[in-house]
């Protein structure tokens, strides 16, 4: 595995301040039932990071002397922590909506046959990733067979309320590249995404929403192995747009690594550069005040342009028409 850090951490990237923090996304852990090409957490079946209890009651702590009413969960497959639906159900009981960031074929994980309907009871939004909706072009990313098991899971989710008009429960996708290069635009891509899906498979959802890849870890390393790695961070330059810098995510969110270590965003946590408070170089989330992250510098380097090329990109799709 390739480093990226030393070729990312010179930059003329513009300097970011942090707003009013609204959003605490939690990294649950590394193991996933996949192992995908473009993942930037190197995540897969034999990793064993696993967030514990004592961690996801701090998490609960947090949320609650915070006020923070979003909690966005991650991982790896989140849903494979042993703690994941207690500390759904607790977030709910103190009325913060909750995120899940679903790869789809975790659904059909054995012990995990219940898991819709336990998504659906506790009102998640659903942020599923599905990088197409061809066959051949999922299962190139993600592996062969993966195509076929996100379609049935995603039937799952439509018996369970789930893209359905009216009920409340949001079921939205998430497309990033299949390669080096920027996503189509996301309004257009969404239109192409729900004709083709209800017309092949008779399937609903709510919205689409576009990543960019991240120049790193397991995509950054490819890039490198490829000799593509400058050519996509100058395609990504290229691409800058000033506005989109000031919706990014890093301003109203910060990441919680699985230990429990806070960073301006999920890419800084795989890079490994913290979030600076206090003037320590790790803060924990028992040591953390929400009311003190505003107007704090956003930790930065080279990959941040990949948040502010062309439509942008972010947890939430992207940042402009």
């Amino acid at each position: 595995m390739h480093a990226t850090l030393p070729l990312l951490k010179e930059t003329d990237f513009p300097a970011i301040t942090r707003a009013k923090l609204e959003t605490l996304q939690v990294n649950l852990g590394y193991r996933c039932n996949q192992q995908c090409l473009h993942c930037h957490v190197n995540a897969g079946p034999m990793r064993e990071e696993n967030m514990s209890t004592e961690t996801v009651v701090q998490v609960l702590q947090f949320l609650k002397s915070s006020g923070i009413k979003t909690l966005d969960l991650t991982g790896g497959a989140p849903e494979l922590n042993p703690n994941f639906r207690y500390l759904v159900e607790q977030a709910r009981k103190l009325d913060v909506h909750v995120m899940d960031r679903c790869n789809l074929t975790v659904l059909l994980e054995p012990g995990q046959e219940d898991l819709a309907e336990f998504l659906a009871q506790q009102q998640v939004e659903i942020f599923a990733s599905l990088p197409c909706y061809l066959e051949e072009n999922v299962d190139a990313q993600r592996g062969k067979g993966v195509h076929a098991s996100s379609i049935a899971a995603i039937k799952q989710l439509n018996a369970a309320g789930y893209g359905i008009e009216g009920s409340g429960l949001d079921l939205n996708f998430v497309y990033n590249p299949g390669g080096p290069f920027l996503p189509p635009p996301q309004i257009q891509l969404q239109a192409d995404y729900k004709r083709e899906l209800k017309s092949k498979y008779d399937i609903l959802f709510n919205q689409l929403f576009t990543i960019a890849n991240m120049p790193i870890k397991r995509f950054g390393s490819t890039l490198i192995s490829k000799g593509q790695f400058e050519t996509y961070m100058t395609l990504l330059k290229d691409a800058h747009q000033n506005a989109n810098a000031e919706t990014v995510m890093c301003r109203s969110l910060i990441s919680i690594d699985y230990k429990g270590y806070a960073f301006d965003c999920d890419f800084n946590q795989m890079l490994d550069l913290p979030l600076k408070y206090n003037s320590k170089p790790k803060i924990h989330i028992k040591d953390i005040n929400a009311s003190e992250l505003e107007d704090l510098p956003v930790v930065i380097a080279d990959h941040c342009y990949g948040c502010t090329a062309g439509q942008g990109s972010s947890c939430g799709g992207a940042l402009s028409a």
